[in-house]
């Protein structure tokens, strides 16, 4: 079970060390002019990532309230509803 154990640990910091290198992207200059040209909003973006990451920590609280957010600006932004 410890070997398990470990390699658990392990997946779940690499799924924490993809999310930070997502989120060092997400502030890059260049890649948010490349984005924001595709109409994506890093603010949102950032917000959808923080939601992610917070369910993947089982923290469902801030997940719901991050995505929940991140999913009506979308929707208002495209001028649609969430349901």
């Amino acid at each position: 079970m410890a070997a398990s154990d470990g390699a658990a640990r392990k997946g779940l910091q690499e799924i924490d060390d993809v999310l930070d290198d997502l989120d060092v992207l997400l502030k890059n200059a260049d890649v948010a002019d490349a984005l924001s040209a595709r109409g994506v909003n890093i603010s949102l973006a950032l917000t959808a990532a923080y939601g992610l990451r917070a369910y993947l920590h089982g923290d469902k609280a801030a997940a719901i309230e991050d995505l929940a957010t991140a999913v009506e600006e979308i929707a208002a932004r495209a001028g649609t509803s969430k349901a």
